[in-house]
């Protein structure tokens, strides 16, 4: 219920489309799939199949492509 109440959160905020890094056997049952299949890539040294999107509205990653940008934050 969390996860698709954050999905409707964002949605009504105008975003398109929710990317993460997850297990890969637990997020794709909420309609996540592997970012590399919209040809967006993440700068983490991670296993293709957990890096994941979904759409929140049909073609919401459409022409969307290239590598995720991230705070410096996250590399410490």
């Amino acid at each position: 219920m969390l996860l698709h109440e954050a999905h409707r959160r964002a949605a009504l905020l105008g975003y398109k489309a929710v990317l993460l890094l997850g297990h890969k056997d637990y997020y794709p049952r909420f309609g996540y799939r592997k970012a590399s299949s919209y040809g967006i890539r993440f700068p983490f040294n991670a296993p293709d199949e957990c890096c994941m999107a979904v759409e929140l509205e049909p073609d919401g990653l459409k022409d969307v492509h290239g590598l995720v940008c991230y705070p410096n934050a996250f590399f410490e």
